[in-house]
């Protein structure tokens, strides 16, 4: 079933609908919170919250637009208010980032690879949240430009730059780490 013809169930009564939806991206979403946020807790979290703004918000949803970048638009924006949130909350600096998990064979390739993603995220850690944003829907994601723009509200052209920006800014860290 496609996403028209879901959102169409959805807006005709069938609350259960919505399932679908959640189904069809809760991963994404996922994946998407915890790399802004690097905290599985608060990704979990940010996930909910979204599918739950989602819901509320999707008879007002033009079929016009992508499904998909109309929810991924709703992630940034949470995780954009969960960073918020907890940095004016925040009464520790320790970190809140977590391992995450790798699917690496040996121990060797294991520890490197926990290795390099830590150096990784610590650097993303250190780019302006709009940086990151842009940076993690192109790199990670693999959106397209026009995707990142609808999502971030912004032209293409800042989205470029945006992204151009990130990478110069995370060469120069990891140069400096390396």
């Amino acid at each position: 079933m496609d996403d028209i013809e879901i959102i169409r169930n959805f807006k005709h009564g069938e609350a259960d609908a919505f399932n679908d939806i959640v189904l069809k991206y809760q991963d994404r979403i996922f994946n998407l919170c915890l790399y802004m946020l690097r905290d599985t807790h608060d990704a979990q979290d940010a996930a909910q919250d979204c599918f739950i703004k989602a819901c509320r918000a999707l008879h007002d949803f033009s079929p016009d637009a992508s499904l998909y970048t109309w929810l991924y638009r709703i992630a940034v924006n949470t995780c954009l208010d969960y960073r918020r949130k907890r940095i004016q909350s925040r009464m520790d600096s320790h970190s809140m980032a977590e391992d995450m998990p790798s699917h690496m064979p040996s121990p060797e390739k294991l520890y490197e690879s926990r290795e390099i993603s830590e150096v990784v995220r610590t650097a993303m850690q250190k780019l302006p949240e709009k940086l990151r944003a842009a940076i993690v829907l192109r790199e990670i994601e693999g959106l397209s430009y026009e995707e990142i723009a609808e999502i971030m509200d912004v032209s293409t052209g800042t989205v470029k730059s945006r992204i151009s920006r990130s990478r110069e800014e995370l060469r120069k860290i990891l140069v400096r780490k390396l």
